[in-house]
């Protein structure tokens, strides 16, 4: 990889497609935040120069100084020399819509949930009736504080069994001033979960079976495992919350659950489960959605 010489004169733009260059001879693998070499590297610069990505329009042609081609030029070497996830050297994550604080302690947030929260989970449920939510395996507080950011007038318990996770969640939620609206408990699936009845219970449970764990690019042998990996088939934890939810569900409440590439064995093991696969529109899939009367059984 060439270095940056801290003597060259270069533009965002140009700075932009010459990380974007080196990223995809490089090899990295992408899927934390960004799915292509140019996105991660507008990502990278426009951290690395200060730049905020909504006067990216007006950024491109500025001329870059010395200290953030310095800056660049370190960030790009670690990416692709430790294969880290852009995230976690920026310490940023964006998510439906909301900066996030993400380190090693959590998943980088990447749900297509995202835009099922941004929709209101529209059509499956009425804005209006939603009062309380549950989100399951918070992590870093993305789903849980982007419902909250959905449905103001809702109150949102975040629960994870990992305390290092849920001390990044309490930080989201604490920059984000949603410390009156959004819980955050240490749970493992609904053990400490309060007796109550929620409009809407969301996961993004670990779904990574064991032989996928095993091929897993180096990138996301950075993130805990514990976010990622569930058994053999990758439904350890989703048999627990389809087991468990319905005694936490309104009448009219959903359960909506990413389970990826797990999707297939989650078929095989429910056939008769009439699951409900939304069409997102922010793209992405593998996240089910069942209505209250469909766990009855």
């Amino acid at each position: 990889m060439r270095s940056l010489s801290h003597t060259a004169i270069e533009t965002v733009g140009a700075a932009i497609e010459r990380c974007a260059l080196a990223l995809y001879r490089a090899r990295v693998t992408f899927g934390h935040g960004t799915d292509n070499a140019r996105d991660e590297a507008a990502e990278l610069v426009f951290f690395a120069a200060g730049i905020a990505h909504a006067k990216a329009g007006k950024a491109y042609g500025r001329l870059l100084g010395t200290r953030p081609r310095a800056r660049i030029a370190a960030l790009l070497a670690r990416r692709i020399k430790e294969r880290m996830p852009l995230a976690y050297l920026t310490h940023r994550a964006f998510f439906a819509g909301l900066e996030l604080y993400v380190d090693q302690r959590v998943l980088v947030p990447r749900s297509p949930i995202a835009g099922l929260a941004l929709g209101r989970f529209t059509p499956w449920i009425g804005a209006r009736r939603v009062r309380r939510i549950l989100d399951i395996g918070t992590g870093c507080g993305a789903i849980a504080l982007a419902c909250a950011k959905a449905f103001p007038r809702a109150r949102v318990d975040a629960a994870d069994i990992s305390t290092d996770a849920l001390a990044v969640c309490r930080r989201n939620v604490r920059t984000l001033n949603m410390q009156d609206r959004v819980h955050v408990l240490r749970s493992d699936h609904f053990s400490a979960v309060p007796p109550c009845h929620y409009d809407i219970i969301v996961s993004n449970p670990p779904y990574v079976g064991r032989a996928e764990m095993r091929s897993l690019p180096p990138e996301y042998r950075h993130e805990p495992a514990l976010g990622l990996a569930a058994g053999r088939d990758g439904l350890d934890s989703v048999r627990v919350i389809l087991g468990a939810a319905r005694p936490y569900l309104s009448e009219h409440g959903i359960l909506v659950v990413e389970v990826g590439n797990s999707e297939d064995a989650l078929l095989r093991a429910y056939p008769r489960m009439p699951f409900i696969w939304p069409d997102i529109a922010m793209g992405g899939g593998g996240v089910f959605l069942l209505r209250a009367a469909d766990l009855e059984s």
